[in-house]
């Protein structure tokens, strides 16, 4: 039984209960009806010895010589025409005057007469000559209030039982009745606990409450519930940490969670989603939504059912952005060491030449000079910069601008160094404000590309300022409060010329999600040669969003 489902065991204990209730409700029901006709045939007793006792002839003749010969007649014709078992009138003293059985004429009456003598009408079940009977006893009184004789009447308890038998059918089609009507319900009941349940059993639910909430809190993933109605009602900790909830059982909105407005339509729609990415203010968030649909019951025709909702995971690659834009770094510079490469085999190719034919000193002359021109950029950016990634990435980007054909400027403030700045936030603000202006510059005759870095004072602390402008073809007023959405970008889908990648709509969205970890700004202007300029500015915040 144990493995039964939980609906089955529900119809059983219904089932149970049921009879049980039908049965105490024939009894109850059995027992009224048994009381009812007793009570019936009393009050009826009552009526034929009150009719009997207040008959003037019947105190006439009780009070005559032979009262027998008188009643007896009188008693047996009533008896018969109105179906009494017996009516015995008797003397004061208990002798009858009148029996059913003549040869009982004569001896005492065998029963209470207390009350009658008293005056007083009584009604008892009492065992006499005939078996148990139910009867009632009058007083017959004179015009002055004097008992003179008594009337008792009634009927054998036999005679009851057949009229309370007679109620049985109805009795028995009222417990039959409740008892399939009973068993009916519990069947729709157990039928729709079935299919609420999946056809499983309390060990089963049990065990798969538990399982499920383990897996909820256990997994890395946010993982979150969200009803018809577009409401969190369920989440793990993952997802309260990256929605910013509180953890309240009460069920949220999805529209009045503090998550960008597309995130939040995701949610409210209910609709499909695969690896959707969502940008919130600190975080990359990588989304995964299916309605969640009840499966069809074992045993039933599969039918088109509506969704309960949804079930949503979101996925932190923030830290996988971060590498990302590492890596990119990192790529930036093999590209840069391997055009250097290029380059390098051409110019000592020409110095060999020149050794060749004879011509020493210009060959050392052209070595000298192309050694002082290779290091002069990198011992300005290792001396501007302290911070080794950052001299890396603009290294690598001014080698990237070189082969591009853009001319590079950088202005690097002495004071201008990292400090308590996340410099994984700052490779990634630099690097995809340069990438954007080089993609720009390379639209125009002679591609030029400025970085400025400076420090700025600022409210409560000082700033770090990173202006990147470029000559391109700028921007125009409608589309700079949209640039840095995600998945917007101006960029032709396959952009011809100059190897320049497709535009994802992804690096400016990243470097303003940096910025606001910086709790920082950032603002797009126009130059005085139609391009661009990119101005951000990161608080030396000790401790705060950007601090290492």
């Amino acid at each position: 039984m144990s493995r039964w489902s939980l609906a089955r065991q529900f119809f059983l204990a219904q089932l149970v209960f049921i009879v049980v209730l039908s049965a105490s409700l024939s009894v109850i029901l059995y027992l009224d009806a048994a009381r009812g006709v007793n009570d019936a045939a009393a009050e009826r007793m009552v009526a034929v010895s009150t009719s009997i006792a207040l008959e003037p002839a019947v105190l006439a003749a009780v009070q005559g010589p032979d009262p027998s010969a008188t009643l007896q007649p009188y008693a047996v014709e009533v008896m018969d025409r109105l179906g009494v078992d017996f009516i015995t009138i008797m003397a004061s003293d208990r002798t009858r005057f009148t029996h059913r059985n003549p040869e009982e004429i004569g001896r005492p009456y065998i029963g209470s007469v207390t009350e009658a003598l008293a005056g007083t009408t009584y009604s008892e079940t009492y065992a006499g000559t005939l078996g148990p009977s139910i009867r009632a006893i009058v007083p017959i009184v004179d015009e002055r209030g004097t008992v003179r004789a008594m009337v008792a009447s009634g009927i054998t308890v036999d005679r009851a039982a057949i009229a309370r038998n007679a109620q049985l059918p109805l009795v028995a089609f009222i417990a039959l009745g409740a008892l399939v009507l009973g068993a009916l319900g519990s069947f729709l009941l157990s039928r729709r606990l079935r299919d609420a349940t999946l056809g499983m059993g309390p060990a089963d639910l049990s065990r798969t409450f538990v399982f499920y909430d383990s897996v909820l809190h256990s997994v890395r993933e946010g993982l979150l519930l969200t009803d018809a109605a577009g409401r969190l009602v369920l989440y793990n900790d993952q997802a309260a940490r990256l929605l910013g909830l509180d953890g309240s059982q009460e069920p949220v909105p999805a529209s009045c969670l503090a998550v960008p407005p597309s995130l939040r339509e995701l949610l409210a729609s209910g609709r499909r989603a695969r690896d959707e990415v969502h940008l919130t203010d600190s975080r990359v968030l990588v989304v995964n939504q299916e309605p969640a649909v009840p499966p069809t019951p074992p045993g039933r025709t599969p039918q088109a059912q509506g969704a309960l909702g949804t079930v949503t995971t979101l996925r932190d690659h923030t830290e996988i952005e971060a590498l990302t834009g590492q890596v990119e770094t990192m790529r930036t510079l093999t590209d840069a060491l391997r055009s250097q490469t290029h380059e390098h085999a051409n110019r000592l190719h020409t110095i060999v030449s020149l050794v060749e034919l004879g011509r020493d000193a210009e060959a050392v002359d052209f070595a000298t000079r192309d050694l002082q021109q290779s290091q002069r950029l990198t011992d300005e950016v290792v001396q501007a910069v302290d911070e080794p990634f950052i001299a890396a990435l603009l290294v690598g980007k001014a080698a990237q601008a070189n082969e591009r054909g853009i001319e590079l400027t950088s202005d690097i403030a002495p004071d201008a160094q990292a400090g308590s700045l996340n410099p994984v936030d700052l490779v990634t603000v630099i690097g995809n404000l340069l990438d954007n202006a080089f993609d720009e510059a390379a639209r125009s005759e002679e591609p030029r590309v400025r970085l400025t870095v400076r420090r700025v004072p600022g409210g409560d602390a000082p700033a770090l300022e990173i202006v990147v402008e470029d000559n391109g073809n700028g921007l125009p007023d409608s589309e700079k409060a949209r640039i840095f959405d995600f998945g917007y970008s101006t960029k032709p889908p396959h952009e011809a010329g100059g190897g320049t990648p497709p535009g994802r709509g992804i690096g400016l969205a990243l470097v303003r999600q940096a910025v606001r970890r910086f709790a920082g700004s950032i603002e797009v202007t126009d130059t005085d040669d139609g391009g661009a300029r990119f101005t951000a500015r990161l608080p030396f915040a000790a401790g705060g969003r950007g601090a290492a």
